[in-house]
């Protein structure tokens, strides 16, 4: 797959402290690229160099593959984790001053304003002062104004910051949608059910060294361990647990005595397989339930970032 956005080896330090360290990233064309770490892993830092907000110290960004430089602005949608919008100037004419500043024209601005604020009921929002919205309104107008020039990247830091459930669901299905029409996206959170909801690609960042990227489907892969979680019916529940757990590792089981069910984790040695576990189970038990345990995004990032932190 063509990548939209390639980060070389980039270097930045503020001082004696080193942000990003030699940081490489490919982001496909055509994907949501999720950008993840901790608070201070170099996550902002990363996107501000990418914005051309600051510049990195050794180091090249590539789009679209051309070197990085000033006119590719026009070519980016950045909303920040905090917002900017002037709370004294009215919704309308901020938003079609803002879409100018990308190199659109006031007619055209206008039209394409008007179609997103039918498309999120917000019509009667265009005379209104910022600083009258609620903080979910003001999101929206700032998301509205990140897509409106139909950039080749966009890139959102937090995006469901402020968002309730009902909003937040919607600005995922938009995100989502731009993608499906050929955006490059990077979406930075520290919500990991977000990350399972909408990234293809993930790379995670932990001081200043980026310690895991790749297709997060291929990356969960990577982190299975083998377990499979099991429900069992049986009469004898105990004598069943103990005579699984002799010849099995098991997890902590769950009793459920009024229709005699066993749930169970068992993590397989290598050089055993589900179907030796299957056919082991079904000479013991009736099955009703067996499924291998995949890891989260939640659980990858945890693990990643302690391996890396002992390390």
């Amino acid at each position: 797959m063509n990548s939209l956005l390639k980060v070389e080896n980039v270097v930045k330090n503020y001082g004696d402290f080193c942000a990003l360290n030699k940081v490489s990233i490919d982001v496909p064309q055509g994907s949501i690229f999720g950008l993840l770490g901790p608070n201070g892993a170099g996550k902002t830092t990363l996107i501000r160099i990418i914005n051309q907000i600051t510049g990195p110290d050794e180091g090249h960004i590539y789009l679209d593959g051309e070197k990085l430089k000033p006119s590719h602005i026009a070519s980016i949608g950045y909303l920040p984790e905090e917002r900017g919008l002037y709370k004294n100037m009215k919704v309308g004419e901020q938003a079609i001053y803002l879409a100018q500043l990308k190199g659109m024209s006031k007619a055209d601005a206008k039209a394409k304003l008007k179609m997103w604020f039918d498309k999120f009921d917000i019509g009667d929002w265009w005379g209104k002062k910022v600083q009258e919205l609620s903080k979910g309104m003001a999101q929206k107008v700032q998301f509205i104004v990140t897509v409106l020039h139909e950039p080749k990247l966009l890139i959102f830091d937090e995006p469901f910051s402020g968002f309730d459930p009902i909003n937040a669901n919607l600005i995922r299905d938009e995100i989502l949608s731009l993608r499906d029409k050929g955006a490059t996206i990077i979406f930075s959170t520290h919500r990991m059910e977000s990350v399972e909801e909408v990234c293809d690609h993930i790379a995670l960042i932990n001081k200043a060294n980026k310690i895991l990227d790749g297709n997060l489907n291929t990356i969960k892969k990577q982190f299975k361990t083998n377990t499979f979680e099991v429900g069992l019916v049986a009469n004898d529940l105990e004598a069943l647990k103990s005579e699984i757990a002799s010849k099995f590792v098991v997890q902590p089981a769950e009793f459920k005595s009024l229709n005699h069910d066993l749930k169970l984790n068992i993590k397989l040695a290598e050089k055993e397989s589900s179907n030796d576990l299957l056919n082991y189970l079904s000479s013991k038990a009736s099955i009703n339930h067996f499924v291998e345990l995949i890891p989260s995004a939640n659980d990858i990032f945890i693990q990643a970032i302690n391996n890396n932190t002992h390390v």
